[in-house]
């Protein structure tokens, strides 16, 4: 299984980015798919989190009402809103598929937020 993020950036506070993370050699369809997220000095945490078995999305409160997960089966890929972004959003942002036992991940594309 290989997850690729993209859409990455260096950009504004107040700006938006929208990420993707496309899914080869499993579907996405019955994972549990999500994003989070590593700033310089500080541990992985989860951003969006969407539950396939219980049909629900977690966000982290720090998210909550900017940020929305998404995903488009077709394309095997999830995306990440990301809007009115602030300079503490800054981080290496990571593409997770739980299925089962088994935790992928991908290699991670940087957001710069500048204030």
């Amino acid at each position: 299984v290989q997850l690729v993020e993209s859409g990455g950036g260096l950009v504004q506070a107040g700006d938006s980015l929208r990420l993707s993370c496309t899914a080869s050699g499993r579907s996405i369809v019955g994972s549990d798919m999500g994003w989070y997220r590593q700033a310089p000095g500080k541990e992985r945490e989860s951003v969006a989190v969407f539950s396939w078995r219980g049909g629900t999305t977690y966000y982290a409160d720090s998210v909550k009402g900017r940020f929305t997960i998404s995903r488009e089966n077709a394309e095997n890929t999830v995306y990440l809103e990301m809007n009115s972004l602030k300079a503490e959003d800054t981080a290496i942002y990571y593409c997770n598929l739980h299925v089962s036992v088994y935790d992928y991940w991908g290699r991670g594309t940087q957001v710069t937020v500048s204030s």
